[in-house]
């Protein structure tokens, strides 16, 4: 029984990455096209209107007030800061590349949580660390030839993440992620409108450039969904490293829509950052964390923007 369980949500989390890496193609798609202040504003109307129904059908619209918590206020600006400097990086920079710096931020969280929470990290979680980051390095390719402005804004969008997990943490447990996620996606929405014009401007909407954001916020919303599926009926550290298809599904869009072929720096940067992420996973369950990693780290909790 338990065995059929982990299946299924290993199922369920691969479904949710598809969802996920699916609406970063079709960002990515439209950014072409309109600039990534009215894209965050129009797509998260969208998600919010959808967001707003789910909230509703579960009964979570008449508690508003059990947002009003410093710890909440704190994973709003890690949501908006990855979703801009992530989908900034996203319309300038392969697709891969982006989706495999972005896998540093269990590593991300993991070092968080040692220095700020008091989390116990032993030396081998902190030789994955220094591993998975010299990975991170290699994607980067320090140099005139290799470096690139957008990488750094990937990895200022991982620390903004790490920021938002965290922060999860210490949010109260009567608070639903529905509820943070109507709140975060208000914020989002906002947050764009504000960018518009020091983006960029205003383009005018035509079904070739509003239809598919309408798409990613569907998409949005079924990953959402299955990865909450995933994490109710498997066990945490059997399904985790099924987030790790995220990258696969980027590489499988790069190469189909965008016709970017990964590198061998990618590659081999992307697997050490995994192999790392994995490692840190395996020690978590070892050691018997009450509150592993990965559940902090859950793409349920990825920036509207990835």
């Amino acid at each position: 029984m338990l065995a059929s369980a982990n299946a299924r949500g290993a199922m369920f989390m691969t479904v949710s990455m598809a969802a996920f890496s699916s609406n970063d193609a079709v960002s990515k798609f439209v950014s072409s096209s309109i600039n990534m202040g009215q894209l965050m504003m129009v797509r998260g109307l969208f998600a919010l209107v959808l967001i707003l129904a789910l909230a509703y059908l579960q009964g979570q619209l008449h508690t508003p007030q059990r947002l009003l918590h410093r710890t909440v206020g704190l994973r709003v600006i890690g949501e908006v800061g990855a979703t801009i400097f992530f989908l900034l990086a996203l319309a300038n920079m392969p697709l891969a590349n982006a989706s495999a710096l972005f896998q540093a931020l269990p590593l991300a969280v993991t070092m968080g949580a040692a220095l700020f929470l008091g989390e116990a990290v032993g030396w081998r979680r902190w030789t994955a660390i220094g591993v998975g980051f010299l990975g991170v390095l290699i994607i980067l390719r320090p140099g005139p030839e290799g470096f690139s402005t957008y990488s750094l804004m990937v990895l200022l969008a991982v620390l903004f993440s790490a920021l938002r997990d965290l922060s999860t943490r210490l949010v109260p447990a009567e608070v639903s992620p529905v509820l943070m996620s109507t709140l975060t996606t208000v914020a989002v929405t906002i947050t764009g409108a504000i960018l518009v014009v020091p983006l960029g401007g205003w383009v005018e909407p035509t079904p070739a450039n509003t239809a598919p954001l309408l798409v990613s916020a569907v998409f949005v919303l079924i990953g959402y969904q299955f990865v909450i599926k995933a994490m109710r009926v498997g066990e945490i550290s059997i399904i985790s490293p099924f987030r790790y298809t995220n990258l696969l599904f980027a590489v499988i869009y790069g190469i189909l829509i965008f016709g970017e072929l990964p590198d061998i720096y990618m590659i081999i940067g992307g697997l050490i950052v995994v192999g790392s992420g994995l490692y840190t996973l395996y020690r978590e369950k070892k050691r018997g964390a009450e509150r592993p990693v990965a559940e902090s780290t859950n793409p349920g909790m990825a920036p509207d923007g990835t």
